[in-house]
């Protein structure tokens, strides 16, 4: 019998599974979007759910009729109910809960799990303030007994997604309401990035995930097999597994470990100018008709030297079709990695290959490597925005100055930039601010533009995506928003009232976003900050289909819960 409880959680995350299988749910799980909703909201819930797709079997479907199924709804705070209640069930996403974080803490609850602090070997790690608890709030620290919950046999987990922050449900600000016994693990209580690695392991083992559903290939080249990528024997040479050594290092380790650390490497130092290789992925089977192929890069031979990214399908038979060209790079003299996107639209089993070709070999001083490959069923990023030497722009910009990005343009056609302050008004943070700019478009575009979602992701460089605990904040424009003091709209076109750039003879609209974007402290924690480069994505979609999204429950449910 599944227990109906209610957990309430701040969007600081916290957990722990439910013992009886009779509560886990069969997936796909359907979802209805209730039209009290925040627009931010709903947008928010599709990352999450992406989120899962990318990195667990978890899978999710507009509701059409189930018994058993999941409406997101804005009550009173962020909770959910406690695995499948098999009547259907709310989950509350209230004020100040449309953060990707705080939805798939939620829909942990609704899997089956509990607070990270509710382990019955809790008190081994962590010790509770009673006395700070606010009233009434005592139930959110209750612990479980080992025959009600289980911890699938994993270490206490300090970085759960479910684990409450020192200062959750806290009477005084100044006084937490939780700390670790070891000091240091404090500072890392109440990640609500992404999932852990250990969030991650008992969530599969919980619902037997053998593989993720997006996720069709990624290889870091560190075992010797190379991911069952193959060498084309009909070309003019080879690429090289080669290992990090001073002056050449990977991007998986970056050069930091003994006997570790290994890129695919193509030598144009020597030979032809026009040899090329190939090296080609195994056969893939894609289940959607859109990827995005992402991998690190770095180029260090002559300025003519050539990257090109192929696909080519195979029939039923295993009949090569035609292959085509989807990207191309070119020699530059920044010899450093580089993250790269290819956008992929493969419907039927397929190969990609990197092509690389000799330009000038007499001109060369290396070659060109491939590392860190990540090919998820996923759309590439509108706008990526690689910033070196970060860590200097730490030291040396005053307090409000602001690194401007280049324009990026949105699937619909909309320009826009961010400006990244390194330090921003609110101390011991970077800010992150949105604006719209003018472009080649605008005048076919809607304006204001309006119901759209921003959202700025701080990418943790991880070479295992499904390990990354990347950061996101997101907001939706107002149609209605004006200008302070004015009768302008906010999200208009930046010609009517923006700011002249010279650099890309744009004009750049008003900003909006956030001072506290991420902290310094953890900005130099995982990998955000790896070779000193920091990466962010940014995109800017349309929500207005979402604006009406509720569907009736086509069979009364009675929904009970408990506090």
């Amino acid at each position: 019998l599944c227990v109906v409880i209610k957990v309430i959680s701040l969007y600081q995350p916290g957990r722990n599974a439910l013992v009886d299988p009779a509560c886990r749910w069969k997936f796909p799980i359907p979802y209805i979007l209730a039209d009290s909703l925040d627009l931010n909201a709903k947008g928010v819930i599709f990352q999450a759910f992406e989120m899962y797709r990318l990195k667990s079997c978890v899978d999710f479907k507009p509701y059409e009729g189930e018994k058993s199924f999941i409406k997101f709804e804005k009550l009173d705070g962020c909770w959910s109910m406690v695995g499948d209640l098999q009547t259907g069930q709310q989950l509350s996403l209230g004020p100040s809960c449309d953060y990707k974080g705080t939805i798939m803490h939620e829909l942990l609850h609704a899997l089956g799990f509990y607070h990270e602090q509710s382990r019955t070997d809790r008190d081994d790690y962590v010790d509770i303030w009673w006395d700070q608890v606010l009233p009434g709030m005592d139930h959110n620290f209750d612990k479980y007994a080992d025959d009600f919950i289980t911890d699938q046999n994993t270490p206490y987990d300090y970085e759960s997604i479910m684990h409450y922050g020192p200062y959750s449900f806290n009477k005084d600000p100044r006084y937490p309401t939780i700390t670790a016994k070891d000091p240091e693990m404090t500072k890392v209580l109440g990640q609500y990035n992404d999932f852990s690695s250990l969030d991650l392991l008992r969530l599969n083992r919980m619902y037997n995930c053998s593989s993720s559903l997006t996720l069709l290939d990624q290889c870091a080249f560190e075992t010797v097999n190379t991911c069952g990528m193959i060498q084309n024997r009909n070309d003019d040479g080879d690429w090289v597994r080669t290992m990090s050594q001073p002056g050449s290092h990977d991007h998986t380790l970056i050069g930091q470990c003994k006997d570790a650390g290994f890129f695919m490497n193509f030598y144009t130092d020597t030979g032809r100018a026009g040899d090329s290789a190939f090296l080609e992925s195994r056969v893939l089977h894609p289940k959607r008709n859109l990827q995005c192929l992402q991998f690190f890069y770095k180029m260090t031979g002559s300025s003519k030297d050539k990257l090109v990214v192929w696909t080519r399908k195979e029939d039923a038979k295993g009949k090569v079709l035609s292959p085509t060209a989807a990207g191309n790079f070119i020699g530059d003299d920044d010899h450093s990695w580089k993250i790269a996107h290819v956008p992929l639209t493969m419907d039927s089993k397929f190969r990609y290959a990197f092509q690389g070709i000799r330009g000038d070999p007499a001109n060369s001083l290396g070659g060109i490597q491939v590392d860190d490959i990540t090919l998820a069923e996923t759309r590439c990023p509108s706008g990526t925005w690689r910033i070196k030497n970060f860590s200097e722009y730490m030291k040396s910009y005053a307090t409000g100055e602001y690194i401007q990005s280049p324009r990026f343009y949105s699937p619909e056609g909309y320009a826009f930039g961010i400006q990244l302050l390194p330090n921003s008004y609110y101390d011991g943070y970077i800010g992150a601010f949105f604006h719209l700019s003018t472009g080649e478009n605008d005048q076919a575009l809607e304006w204001p533009a309006g119901n759209r979602q921003v959202t700025i992701t701080l990418l943790d460089q991880n070479s295992d995506v499904r390990q990354r605990q990347s950061f996101s904040y997101s907001f939706t424009t107002s149609p209605t928003h004006l200008i302070p003091d004015s009768n302008i709209l906010y999200w208009d076109n930046p010609s009517k009232m923006g700011t002249y750039d010279p650099s890309c003879d744009c004009y750049h609209g008003w900003t909006w976003g956030w001072n506290a974007y991420f902290s310094h402290y953890h900005l130099n924690s995982r990998s955000y900050l790896k070779n000193d480069d920091l990466i962010l994505f940014v995109e800017f979609e349309d929500l207005t289909p979402l604006i009406k999204s509720e569907v009736p429950i086509k069979s009364p449910v009675q929904l009970r819960s408990q506090d």
